[in-house]
C-alpha cells in the first residue's frame, strides 16, 4: 500500500490526525524526560541536604539552574520576610519558572480535545462522498458503498486512539507538574522555617 492509497482512505482530517499524534509524541516525551531530570536533580541536590542557616540553602540555589530550587530561592530571598502564607507567591513564581512546561501540557490538553472532533469532520466528509456517489449512480454496489463508509470511519478510529493515549499522557504529566507545586510549597516553608530560627537567635 503506497502513499497515495493511504491518503486517499483517510484524507486531509487523517494527515491532520497523524500530524497531531507525532506532535502529542514530541511534546510528551520532551516534558516526561524534562520533568524527570529537574526532579533527580533537586532530589540529589536539595531533598538530600540538611540545612543549618539560610547561607547554606543560599549556595545550594547559586550552583544549581533547577527551576524548582529557583522557586525556593525566590522565596526566600524576595518573600521571607513579609509572608505568612506563602502559597500564592509558589503559585506566582512556579508558573513563572515552569512556563514551558505549562504550555506543553495545554497543547497536549487541546490535541486530546480537537482528535475526536478531527475524527468526526472525516467521517462526515467521507460520508458525503458516499451519498455523493449514490446520487449520481442511482443503484451503486453495495460493495463499493461498504468500502465507501469503512474509509469514512477509519477516521473516527484514528481520532479516538490518538485522543485516547493523549488524555492518558496529560492527566500523568499534570499529576506530576502539581507534585512539583506541593513539594516547592513544603520546602519553601522548610527554609522560611530555618531562616526564622536564624534570625531569633541573633536577636
Amino acid at each position: 500500500m503506497d502513499i497515495v492509497s493511504i491518503y486517499n482512505q483517510i484524507g486531509y482530517a487523517g494527515v491532520a490526525l497523524i500530524i497531531c499524534a507525532a506532535l502529542a509524541v514530541y511534546i510528551g516525551l520532551k516534558t516526561f524526560i524534562y520533568l524527570n531530570i529537574v526532579w533527580k536533580e533537586f532530589k540529589k541536590k536539595f531533598l538530600c541536604c540538611e540545612f543549618k542557616n539560610k547561607q547554606e540553602v543560599a549556595n545550594v540555589c547559586s550552583e544549581t539552574k533547577n527551576p524548582l530550587i529557583a522557586v525556593i530561592s525566590d522565596i526566600i530571598n524576595i518573600h521571607a520576610e513579609h509572608s505568612e502564607d506563602i502559597r500564592s507567591e509558589v503559585a506566582y513564581l512556579f508558573h513563572r519558572n515552569f512556563e514551558h512546561v505549562s504550555k506543553s501540557l495545554t497543547w497536549l490538553r487541546l490535541i486530546s480535545v480537537i482528535s475526536p472532533l478531527l475524527g468526526l469532520l472525516g467521517t462526515v466528509l467521507g460520508m458525503v462522498g458516499v451519498f455523493q456517489v449514490i446520487a449520481s449512480q442511482g443503484n451503486p454496489d453495495s460493495a463499493a458503498l461498504a468500502g465507501g463508509i469503512w474509509e469514512a470511519m477509519l477516521t473516527t478510529v484514528m481520532g479516538l486512539t490518538v485522543a485516547i493515549p493523549v488524555l492518558i499522557i496529560y492527566y500523568y504529566l499534570m499529576l506530576k507538574f502539581r507534585a512539583f507545586n506541593l513539594e516547592a510549597i513544603e520546602h519553601s516553608y522548610r527554609v522560611l522555617e530555618i531562616c526564622k530560627r536564624e534570625c531569633k537567635s541573633q536577636v
